[in-house]
């Protein structure tokens, strides 16, 4: 017998939408590009060359068209792992539940997810303006703890590494190492995006390392992120989804990944606030690619 999944665990609104991002599930491309702010949704959507559904439901934005023979669905999810948590399994059970029988379809959909962002660079080689791709996220949220089979997905030597390297405190909670799709990365990062280690904070000020009025429990922490190495490979920049979103759509069987612009570099303690003017040419590359 298939699964199935009753209202108080999969709510479902009455036009047969799921129950957040308002989504009925032929409005959903393989195709979805994920955006933070939702006014950002109309920067991708202006591209577009057809729209044949546009939603709003809270931070959640949707649009569905078409470019250049592709359809794509481009999605504004709010910031932060939680709401990805809301945005991925809403997606995969409109992709692969079947909403008049509440049962898990046959036959599985795989979607292939891009999240377009704005980061916080952390080396002298991510200046302002670096498109960084993320090819593994260390999540300080938490998040795919709460499900089972994260070991599987998860990249635990580092994660080993990390918490040594950092004196990782047990009262911040376990952090984790997931993973993008590695055929993905290389499908849509190409040559042109520097590729390195992504932190996936649980907020924008001190678990990040900003101190305002309020100090935080290791002042040292971005020095010890700055100087962590894994082979090749160097945490490059600070943001606050990629973790959740690589992780969920490893445990579900997506493809996905993170690939966000340099608006701040906190090793030079640079800022450009006018980032909105620039980051169209991340999302054309997005576009195109994927």
């Amino acid at each position: 017998m298939p699964n199935y999944f009753p209202p108080s665990e999969l709510p479902i609104n009455g036009d047969g939408s799921a129950f957040h991002l308002h989504i009925q599930p032929q409005q959903l491309a393989d195709k979805v590009i994920l955006v933070g702010d939702p006014a950002r949704v109309e920067t991708v959507a202006a591209h577009f060359d057809s729209r044949e559904a546009d939603i709003t439901n809270r931070e959640f934005h949707t649009v569905t068209g078409t470019y250049e023979g592709k359809r794509i669905t481009v999605l504004s999810t709010g910031i932060g792992c939680d709401n990805i948590d809301i945005t991925v399994n809403e997606l995969d059970a409109l992709a692969n539940i079947d909403f008049n029988t509440r049962t898990e379809k046959q036959q599985h959909r795989t979607l292939t997810m891009v999240r377009i962002g704005t980061c916080g660079g952390l080396q002298p080689f991510t200046p302002t303006g670096t498109f960084v791709a993320s090819v593994k996220s260390i999540g300080f949220d938490g998040l795919l703890n709460y499900y089972a089979g994260r070991n599987e997905v998860c990249d635990l030597k580092l994660e080993e590494a990390f918490c040594k390297h950092m004196d990782w405190s047990p009262l911040k909670g376990a952090p984790y190492v997931a993973q993008a799709t590695p055929d993905l990365i290389e499908q849509i990062a190409k040559d042109d995006m520097v590729r390195g280690i992504t932190i996936a904070c649980g907020g924008f000020y001190g678990p990040q390392g900003r101190q305002i009025r309020l100090k935080t429990q290791d002042p040292l922490q971005n020095q010890k992120v700055e100087t962590f190495q894994f082979g090749e490979l160097r945490i490059c920049n600070f943001e606050m989804e990629s973790s959740a979103l690589a992780g969920l759509a490893a445990l579900l069987g997506h493809r996905a990944m993170t690939c966000c612009m340099v608006i701040a570099n906190r090793h030079t303690t640079e800022m450009n606030t006018n980032y909105k003017n620039s980051i169209d040419k991340l999302i054309k590359l997005v576009i195109d690619r994927i």
